[in-house]
């Protein structure tokens, strides 16, 4: 079951059983990403995106019901390459969103011949060089994952809320002088 809503930051909210476990929602989504229909073939040099276990995988459509991927992680804990693949064999039984991005940086037959020119690439890192990155840098010139944004966004927000209890526990003097002071 998928469950669509708006959060408050504008992003959708996805909510899936099948494809994230029972209480995960995910914000990978945005407004500019629509669910394909399965009735129709995705346009050339698309960017897909489908949910797996804890993150969204992203491919680019190449036609004739292909898209090149990074392998990443999909063959388990053993790193994979870029490579092609049919559009089912990348859905693995899960739904695909569009990712209609604006504006584009080349053409949709050239994101297909820059997809298909790293075909091979072994250099998968999930922080640095993950199949966001790789799709990103096909569409837009620029390898970049929301996704890893976000993580290091939230490992830092974390992190200064972590050093705010420790300075609050280790120095509380300076907690009720500023109490004082008001």
């Amino acid at each position: 079951m998928i469950v669509r809503s708006s959060g408050a930051d504008g992003n959708i909210w996805v909510t899936s059983r099948k494809a994230f476990g029972k209480r995960a929602a995910r914000r990978d989504l945005s407004r500019r990403d629509h669910v394909l229909d399965p009735a129709r073939e995705p346009p050339l040099g698309a960017h897909l995106v489908t949910p797996r276990r804890g993150y969204m995988h992203h491919g680019i459509y190449v036609g004739r019901g292909r898209v090149v991927q990074y392998g990443g992680l999909s063959h388990g804990l053993r790193r994979g390459p870029v490579e092609e693949v049919a559009l089912l064999q990348f859905a693995r039984g899960r739904p695909i969103w569009l990712r209609l991005e604006e504006p584009r940086q080349f053409v949709r037959d050239e994101v297909v011949h820059r997809a298909r020119a790293r075909l091979g690439e072994d250099r998968y890192n999930v922080l640095t060089n993950n199949c966001e990155h790789f799709c990103e840098w096909c569409v837009r010139g620029e390898p970049r994952s929301h996704q890893v944004d976000g993580l290091f966004a939230m490992c830092c927000r974390a992190r200064r809320g972590l050093v705010a209890v420790l300075v609050r526990s280790l120095f509380p003097w300076r907690n009720s002088a500023r109490v004082g002071a008001d």
